[in-house]
């Protein structure tokens, strides 16, 4: 397989060497930066059941 590379002048070239960082970026405007978004009401951990008398019941029998 053969590759083709192509001869790139550094000096015309804009996206090469020190020519990518002569200028800056565009401004990122703040209402841009910040992301909202929708969430569900956590999860119960006990899954609807009573801890505490499943406690009992385990631990209370001899």
């Amino acid at each position: 397989m053969s590759e083709h590379k192509t001869n790139r002048d550094s000096a015309t070239d804009p996206e090469s060497g020190a020519n990518r960082f002569k200028h800056l970026p565009e401004p990122v405007r703040l209402e841009d930066t910040v992301e909202s978004q929708d969430t569900d009401a956590p999860r119960d951990p006990e899954g609807g059941r009573d801890t505490d008398r499943d406690f009992m019941i385990r631990y209370s029998g001899g």
